[in-house]
């Protein structure tokens, strides 16, 4: 089997437009939950949400590739160019026959199809639809547009997993680059979900924070106060090469990724199970990949939504595997600050993972001031401030609606 390293990370976040704002937010313990500004919501529950800030498709993009595409598509090429340009690839020297995309989103177009769903229902003039309509909502194109900007000639398609989608993609690239079946791949996910359907679809399941008065806090995994999750959006790619390739062209490696893991709960079609069953299985298989132990594990990007009965069942998983060790396990919450990106989520959680290793610092779980008292011991939780801490491998955690696990393990890169 080849070995797969991370050479290029491109971010699209609440709490950060770049790679590099986003680490510096997410370290320092910046939120990203604010009113909702792209639509009314005086009859909603949830008025807010972790929108981009300050962002314009228009500083981007022309008009008309802004007509042609849903946001989600356009945030997913926003977020490769930056990997690209990151991972210093030379495309005139490089075999695009070779390279792969493998995208993730877990809704596709909602944007597009609530604004021409509901243009068809106020329309006094018949069946009038965008002659984009349909490619714009497949979940597939900017697998699509990310090779036709770069002309990637190599495997490519769309995965989706709920929540768990952007890590399966990565997933899915790693195991195609060690069968030797590709050189390199852009891995990651992309969602647009802040819509009135996205909101009140979620809203409705009860899935959702209804923290109204204290936004910023609202995202609190953990806590004994959580009342659901917060809706996020944006984008995250991570390139993934096989290392002989990345070494002969000198380039920079944030992570080697040794492990993976893809299991199912069958238990609930929205819940987790319990007792974290399913998690652990995909835990132990990315485990035995990798060939090493539970209490090797330095560090675990949680998935940690800040739903009451998801928080604890994955805490139960990681803790329930490393029963027989006494030590203590690092663990803490992205989605605190960025709230849940939903498909797009293990991309970024999976950039916040390497460069936690690369840069030696924890980041922090941020607005659990009350810990549920049901938490297993063990666990620290990182409350607050980020933790500088040596590291060689860390763990992201990512579970969907349908009892999707995955899991990705990285390792310190050490030449």
């Amino acid at each position: 089997m080849k070995r797969v390293v991370v050479t290029g990370i491109g971010a699209l976040t609440p709490i950060g437009k770049n790679a590099n704002d986003f680490w510096s937010a997410l370290i320092s313990g910046k939120s990203g939950a604010a009113p909702i500004t792209k639509f009314d919501t005086t009859e909603f529950k949830t008025k807010f949400a972790c929108e981009l800030k300050d962002f314009d498709l228009e500083n981007h993009f022309d008009r008309k590739t802004i007509r042609k595409n849903d946001p989600f598509t356009l945030y997913a090429l926003i977020a490769c160019r930056e990997a690209m340009q990151d991972s210093g690839l030379n495309l005139e020297k490089t075999d695009v026959d070779k390279f792969g995309v493998i995208w993730a989103s877990g809704n596709g177009g909602i944007t597009t199809f609530e604004e021409e769903m509901l243009g068809y229902a106020e329309s006094q003039r018949g069946p009038r639809f965008s002659p984009f309509f349909i490619p714009k909502i497949l979940v597939d194109t900017p697998s699509g547009a990310i090779a036709l900007e770069y002309g990637l000639r190599g495997i490519n398609y769309c995965t989706v997993s709920a929540c768990a989608s952007s890590t399966s993609a990565i997933m899915d690239a790693f195991n195609y680059i060690r069968w030797g079946k590709a050189n390199i791949f852009m891995a990651g996910g992309s969602e647009a979900p802040i819509t009135r359907a996205g909101i009140g679809g979620f809203g409705a399941m009860k899935a959702l924070s209804t923290r109204n008065d204290d936004a910023a806090t609202a995202s609190r995994p953990f806590d004994r106060d959580r009342d659901g999750f917060v809706m996020g959006e944006g984008a995250g790619t991570l390139v993934l090469e096989e290392l002989e390739h990345a070494r002969a062209r000198g380039a920079r490696i944030y992570a080697e990724i040794v492990g993976c893991g893809m299991s199912n709960d069958a238990y609930h079609s929205t819940a987790t199970h319990p007792d974290g069953l399913g998690a652990r299985l995909a835990i132990e298989m990315a485990l035995e990949e990798a060939e090493i132990s539970a209490e090797q594990i330095d560090y675990i990007n949680l998935h940690a939504t800040s739903t009451p009965v998801g928080d604890l069942s994955e805490l139960n998983a990681v803790k329930n595997l490393c029963a027989e060790s006494d030590k203590v396990m690092q663990v803490s919450a992205s989605k605190s600050m960025t709230g849940h990106l939903l498909g797009a989520a293990g991309a970024i959680e999976s950039i916040a993972t390497a460069k936690a290793l690369q840069e030696g610092i924890v980041p922090p779980t941020i607005n659990t001031n009350n810990p549920d008292e049901e938490l297993p011991k063990g666990i620290d939780l990182t409350l607050h401030n980020a933790v500088k801490k040596e590291m060689n491998y860390a763990m992201s955690n990512t579970f969907g609606f349908g009892g999707h696990n995955a899991i990705a393990l990285f390792k310190k890169w050490q030449d």
